[in-house]
C-alpha cells in the first residue's frame, strides 16, 4: 500500500513524497521548492520522478542533491528527453574537489516520444555522462514491490505523467479447509504463479495436484497512485490520461487555473479546475487530489479553485 504525502503547501512549487508499506525507501515526485521536504526524506529517497524541467518542477533538486551526497547509493532520476544534461548542468555549478568518487551515483532515465528509454550515469568528481544500455518499455522504474508506468502529455513541451502500480499478490484462505499453514503454501503460490497445475503439493502425509488447491487462492489487486502534472486540457491529453489512469486509486492532478481563467490555461498549456475534475470523474478515480496552483492566486482564490474541482469531480 502506498502512502503519498504532499510536501508542498498550496502556494509553493509542487513536490510529492511516496512511501510504500514495509519498504525502506522514499520516492520523490517533482522537485519544486517544498518547505515540508526534509533532509531525512532526501537521504532515504531511492528514485526521483520529474515531469519536465520548468523551474517550478526542478528548482529544489539542489536541496535534494545537498543531502544525498555521501549516502553512497545509486539513485534513479526519471524525466523527459534532455533531463540528463539539465541535471548534469545543475551539478556542475558547484565545486567537487573534496567529495569522494563513491559519494553517490545518479542513474538518469530519459523518456522519449518513440517509447525508448535512454539510460546513463553520472558520478563525482567529473560528473561525466556515461551511457548505459537503453531499453523500450512502458515501465520506467521497477522494484520488488511496484512498477512505475508513464505517459507523455503535451505542455508545449513533453510532460511525463507517472503511475505507481503495486504488484498484485496471491492470497490464500484456509478458513474453509482442513489444512494448516506450512511451507506448502509458498510452493502452491509458486505453482499458481508459474501455471504449473500438475505440480505435486504435499500437505502432511497427503499429496495433491496443485490445481486441486487453486480454489484456496485469490489475487489481491495492488494499490496505485498517479502523478499528473502540467498538461493542456485537450482531447489528446485526456485520452492518454484515460488510458493509463482509469480506476487508479489515488491521483494528484494539476489544476493550475480557476475555470474563469481557462483561456489563460489554454494559452499556457495548463489544465484548470473544472477540466481536471471532469477527467478524474471520467477515469472513475476514487480519490483525486487537485494540486499545483498558479502563484497568481491568494488563499481565498485557491479555495475557490479547489471547490470548482470537486464540484466537477463529484457531480
Amino acid at each position: 500500500m502506498f502512502i503519498p504525502i504532499l510536501k508542498s503547501k498550496p502556494n509553493e512549487d509542487i513536490s510529492i513524497l511516496i512511501k510504500a508499506n514495509n519498504h525502506a525507501f522514499n520516492y520523490i515526485c517533482e522537485c519544486g521548492d517544498a518547505s515540508d521536504l526534509t533532509v531525512k526524506d532526501c537521504q532515504q529517497t531511492n528514485a526521483i520522478f520529474i515531469s519536465h524541467a520548468h523551474i517550478d518542477h526542478i528548482i529544489n533538486f539542489d536541496f535534494i542533491l545537498r543531502h544525498q551526497i555521501g549516502i553512497q547509493r545509486r539513485v534513479i532520476i526519471c524525466g523527459p528527453k534532455g533531463i540528463t544534461q539539465k541535471i548534469q548542468s545543475k551539478i556542475l555549478g558547484y565545486e567537487w574537489n573534496l567529495i569522494a568518487s563513491d559519494a553517490i551515483t545518479y542513474e538518469i532515465r530519459e523518456i522519449h516520444e518513440n517509447g525508448n528509454i535512454t539510460r546513463s550515469e553520472i558520478q563525482p568528481l567529473t560528473w561525466e555522462i556515461k551511457p548505459l544500455e537503453n531499453n523500450s518499455s512502458p515501465i520506467v522504474y521497477s522494484n520488488e514491490i511496484f512498477d512505475v508506468y508513464y505517459t507523455i502529455l503535451d505542455h508545449k513541451t513533453a510532460s511525463i505523467a507517472y503511475l505507481f502500480k503495486e504488484k498484485d499478490s496471491i492470497k490464500i484462505d484456509l478458513s474453509n479447509s482442513n489444512h494448516t499453514p506450512g511451507s506448502w503454501i509458498r510452493e502452491l503460490k509458486e505453482a499458481y504463479e508459474h501455471k504449473k497445475s500438475e505440480r505435486i503439493i504435499q500437505i502432511k502425509d497427503t499429496q495433491y495436484k496443485a490445481s486441486e488447491l487453486f480454489n484456496l487462492l485469490s489475487i489481491k489487486q495492488g494499490d496505485s497512485v498517479g502523478i499528473i502534472m502540467d498538461h493542456k486540457a485537450n482531447e489528446e491529453n485526456h485520452e492518454k490520461i484515460k488510458t493509463l489512469f482509469s480506476k487508479c486509486n489515488n491521483v494528484f492532478i494539476e489544476s493550475f487555473y480557476k475555470e474563469e481563467d481557462k483561456e489563460l490555461a489554454d494559452l499556457n498549456y495548463h489544465s484548470y479546475s473544472k477540466a481536471s475534475g471532469e477527467i478524474m470523474k471520467t477515469c472513475k478515480v476514487p480519490n483525486a487530489i487537485p494540486v499545483h496552483f498558479s502563484r497568481k492566486y491568494n488563499t481565498e482564490e485557491i479555495e475557490r479553485l479547489t471547490t470548482e474541482f470537486f464540484e466537477s469531480y463529484n457531480n
